[in-house]
């Protein structure tokens, strides 16, 4: 199983870099394209800064932080027995993703971001694929845990 989680993690991690590439290929720093007009667009930004562009300009301690999550990640993995594709799932999520930004942070020196959503005319931060797998994988795990305390007791 552990196998398989370092096959998917890869897959994300190369989506994710194949991704960013061709929005710096095909698009010019600040272009926006619309997909679906007033919600979904393409906006080619550069964020030198964590979520919502905090401690901007601090790409070391950022990527210190991130490398040390990953870190716990892979304890957490390589100490449990991943049982189902759930787990997998999450693990995997967290990994390609956590590593698809310090792999930006490391080359640019910057994260590429070009996902950039309005939902209510709200319009929310640029972010990318990594960031949604960390989220999405974050949340899921979040659900887990929760669950899994609701049937202890």
């Amino acid at each position: 199983m552990k196998k398989k989680l370092i096959i998917f993690s890869i897959i994300l991690l190369l989506v994710d870099q194949i991704s960013k590439i061709l929005v710096m290929n095909l698009m010019t720093l600040r272009q926006s394209i619309k997909i679906i007009p007033s919600f979904f667009y393409f906006t080619y930004i550069q964020n030198d800064g964590a979520a919502l562009n905090i401690l901007s300009g601090s790409t070391v301690i950022i990527i210190t932080i991130s490398l040390l999550a990953l870190l716990y990640i892979i304890k957490l993995v390589h100490d449990s027995n991943i049982k189902n594709k759930l787990q997998l799932t999450i693990y995997s999520l967290l990994i390609g993703g956590i590593i698809g930004n310090i792999a930006d942070r490391v080359i640019y020196g910057k994260v590429i971001d070009f996902i950039d959503l309005y939902i209510f005319s709200y319009n929310f931060p640029v972010f990318n694929l990594a960031d949604s797998f960390i989220v999405v994988g974050s949340i899921l795990l979040i659900i887990t845990i929760i669950r899994g305390e609701k049937n202890e007791n």
